[in-house]
């Protein structure tokens, strides 16, 4: 007896959701998170989300590559680097009412430049001062747009199992 009424209890609840479903002009089988070939919305990325996918990794990377002294490495992740804050620089151009190529500016070309020096010549402790330098400005940035709780740091440790940052010989 208790069998039926749990399963007559089933149909019931099925029926309802059907009947929502149609008054909602949905189908049973469509999916909640809408149609799948509906024109995709606009790409709007957060500051955080471009700090993370851009820049964090690349600044990481640089400095791994400039601690295993593999300098051609080095030079690409400081090119990507740059692009990275051009990208975020044109995808949010104001943060915190801020101008963020300002900010950029103001934060990373001399860094960026001592690091592309010593990079060229490979030159180690001119490199680990310039990436001292960047990590500053970075924290720099941070605490001028009201986040002082984010501090960026040497790298300990690659987070990066599967990439080998030893210079090929």
């Amino acid at each position: 007896m208790r069998g039926r009424v749990i399963a007559g209890m089933v149909v019931v609840a099925f029926t309802v959701f059907a009947i929502l479903a149609v008054l909602s002009g949905r189908t049973v089988a469509q999916s909640p998170f809408g149609d799948a070939n509906a024109e995709p919305a606009p790409f709007n990325p957060q500051m955080a989300a471009l700090m993370s996918m851009l820049i964090q990794p690349r600044h990481t990377k640089l400095g791994l590559a400039g601690k295993a002294e593999n300098w051609p490495l080095a030079g690409y992740m400081l090119k990507e680097l740059r692009q990275g804050f051009a990208v975020v620089s044109k995808a949010v151009p104001r943060f915190k009412g801020l101008p963020v190529p300002d900010l950029a500016d103001a934060a990373m070309t001399q860094p960026l430049t001592l690091l592309d020096f010593a990079i060229k010549l490979g030159y180690q402790r001119q490199f680990d001062e310039a990436y001292e330098s960047l990590t500053k400005g970075c924290n720099a940035c941070h605490a001028t747009t009201d986040h002082p709780f984010i501090v960026i740091k040497a790298p300990d440790a690659s987070p990066f199992p599967d990439q080998d940052f030893a210079p090929k010989r």
